[in-house]
């Protein structure tokens, strides 16, 4: 089974594409403008509020709502500027211009997205009962979101991106440079040491993970690895961290001389993902994949990094592919996030068991199409050929 998307899971966001440039009319300046005006003056409930949509996360995860029952599809949660403004204001929770973060906006129709944290305040879900919704981890939503409908891929990419931004602020409440508190400026794009004498500023960090097909050309083999975290029977791609001063390409060599003792030569960069359900440390990830292909074949598996290593046959993994059920986990988690909506299910462990058509459990599988891992083996198996693989130079 191979699953071809139109962009990665997490990529492709709607709203970024469609922003307006920073020197035009509608931006985030003068969106943090109008909201700042919002809550300054003494705001008439009577009469409309902006149109701004804002979408709440409770300890970073997203309000999402479901529809349907066969086939259940959830959506984002998107409040008003005015329900999010009365809810937590029952709550108690003082809400300032300050306590927002702007994803975007439509000039078309003058729509400007926010994100806010409620972490602190009550329970949202009883106060919007009637909607039937509930906050969801991302990456149960990674899983239960239908990949061939480009529009809950596009939920999933801006979820993504709030949850980054948010998490973001969260592990950058102090400078880094003197020890003070930061504030955020630029309508929560940008933060900035309260310190007089500092007012450094700061920055969403990326830190780019690189993800590597390593490929045995002369056999027609690729190297797959198991971490100990991983679930069992699930094999994947190396990976590893970006070190200072170090190009992708150099990275991509030495981890996966660091952790399998494969002496790597030509690097091919193959695609690149968004990844904001990593740690909390690192909240803005970015997966950038490529194939590498292999000039040793020995493997010396580092124990501290890996709990196993093997070359798999191009046989082998094909298998793992026909038969792990992808299909089948995201419709189970697609209705256990439905129940969550309508308050049945108040939470769930995300358990993913692939096995194969006869029913017994596969030998193997890889990660499933949420993964840019996927995508590399998919593309291995699906688009380079024994002859690509024999004549590449």
């Amino acid at each position: 089974m191979s699953v071809q998307l139109s962009s990665h899971v997490f990529a492709g966001n709607p709203i970024i594409s469609r922003t307006p440039k920073p020197t035009d009319s509608v931006s985030f300046s003068s969106a943090f403008q109008t909201l700042k005006a919002y809550f300054s003056s003494h705001h008439d409930t009577q009469h409309a509020s902006p149109n701004f949509k804002v979408l709440p996360f409770r300890k970073g995860r997203p309000l999402v709502g479901s529809s349907g029952d066969s086939v259940p599809i959830w959506h984002l949660g998107w409040l008003s500027l005015e329900e999010c403004k009365v809810f937590l204001e029952k709550s108690q929770v003082k809400l300032t211009e300050y306590s927002f973060v702007y994803l975007g906006s439509e000039s078309s129709d003058d729509v400007v997205y926010w994100a806010i944290d409620v972490s602190d305040a009550g329970d949202l879900e009883n106060e919007l009962s009637s909607r039937q919704v509930s906050f969801v981890d991302a990456m149960s939503l990674m899983v239960a979101t239908d990949w061939a409908n480009h529009l809950v891929m596009a939920d999933l990419a801006i979820a993504g991106q709030a949850k980054a931004l948010l998490e973001w602020h969260i592990t950058s409440r102090f400078c880094g440079n003197c020890g003070e508190k930061t504030v955020p400026i630029d309508a929560g794009r940008r933060k900035q040491c309260t310190n007089e004498s500092c007012k450094k500023k700061f920055y969403p960090r990326v830190d780019p993970v690189v993800i590597m097909l390593v490929i045995d050309k002369q056999r027609d083999r690729a190297l797959l690895s198991r971490q100990s975290r991983f679930v069992p029977r699930m094999w994947s791609t190396l990976a590893g961290f970006i070190e200072p001063g170090e190009s992708l390409e150099e990275a991509v060599k030495r981890e996966t001389w660091e952790e399998t003792g494969i002496d790597v030569g030509e690097v091919v960069y193959h695609s690149s993902q968004p990844w904001p359900v990593g740690p909390s440390s690192m909240p803005c990830q970015l997966m950038v994949g490529f194939l590498a292909y292999a000039k040793s074949f020995e493997i010396n598996v580092d124990k501290n990094e890996l709990e196993d290593a093997q070359w798999f046959s191009r046989e082998d993994v094909q298998k793992a592919l026909t038969f792990a059920e992808y299909e089948k986990a995201q419709k189970t988690t697609a209705v256990k996030v439905n129940q969550m909506s309508k308050g049945v299910e108040k939470n769930f462990n995300l358990s993913l068991d692939f096995n194969m058509e006869s029913g017994e459990l596969a030998p193997m599988f890889i990660p499933g199409p949420y993964a840019v891992a996927h995508h590399l083996i998919s593309y291995w198996l699906n688009e380079v050929g024994v002859k690509d693989l024999q004549g590449h130079s």
